[in-house]
């Protein structure tokens, strides 16, 4: 079994950024850091609100990092333009509403497994693989599969309940991230997790075979504040692997 891969999400060094109005901390600098300390790829969400990460971040982004780019994205025509235009590596449709703190759930497949099927076969016909957000459900993986499986290659799982639950209840959640990723796997899908996971929640979910990449940000960014982006790498890193 090969290592589960890190893409480190870096919107909060963003966030840092546009709270004040000025040029720093450059998420561009961050990724370049993150990199360097083992990460396999970079992770930043394009929002409509222009929140954190902004359209030049993506397009300097696209001319510097080494791994794979994976930009997550609304499925609204204009996000989908900005995609055709800025040409990630990958793109990972999300849900978006304006008012949220954060991706609130996965992407309801019996509600927009039509909306989603048509941006992934645009994304597709400009080149861009594509993966899609989803709560670890099967009958979500099962809409999947029906609408969209050929434009889409893979699905990340939706950690949050895991990440939330009491010791108790945690069990319960791994095992459902762990029925969706092998019956996603078993469909041909690649699959991704992430949402939610630290150093210290993160070990049980990367032992999970089907899982390829773990992709997490806020966690890396808050304790990079602390320690900086290299040690904070170095630390999920040696989390992951256990």
């Amino acid at each position: 079994m090969t290592a589960t891969r890190l893409s480190v999400n870096v919107d909060h060094i963003a966030t840092l950024r546009q709270a004040r109005g000025v040029a720093y901390p450059d998420p561009v600098l961050a990724a370049r850091l993150a990199e360097e300390a083992g990460a396999a790829g970079i992770t930043v969400h394009l929002r409509g609100d222009r929140r954190h990460i902004q359209e030049d971040d993506v397009r300097r982004l696209k001319e510097t990092v080494r791994g794979k780019l994976n930009l997550e994205l609304a499925t609204s025509h204009e996000m989908l333009a900005l995609a055709e235009e800025l040409r990630p590596g990958q793109v990972t449709l999300v849900p978006e509403r304006p008012a949220e703190l954060t991706t609130e759930g996965g992407i309801d497949l019996e509600t927009q497994g039509a909306e989603v099927a048509r941006a992934a076969r645009r994304l597709l016909a400009a080149g861009i693989e594509v993966s899609v957000f989803l709560d670890p459900s099967p009958l979500q993986i099962d809409r999947l599969a029906e609408h969209a499986a050929g434009p889409v290659r893979g699905f990340e799982i939706n950690t949050d309940r895991y990440t939330r639950a009491l010791e108790r209840e945690r069990p319960r959640e791994l095992a459902a991230i762990a029925e969706a990723a092998e019956y996603g796997a078993a469909l041909g899908f690649r699959v991704y997790a992430g949402h939610g996971l630290t150093a210290v929640n993160v070990g049980p979910v990367a032992t999970l075979p089907e899982i390829e990449e773990l992709n997490i940000g806020h966690w890396l960014v808050s304790r990079a504040t602390l320690v900086g982006m290299q040690a904070a790498v170095r630390e999920m890193l040696a989390a992951i692997r256990g």
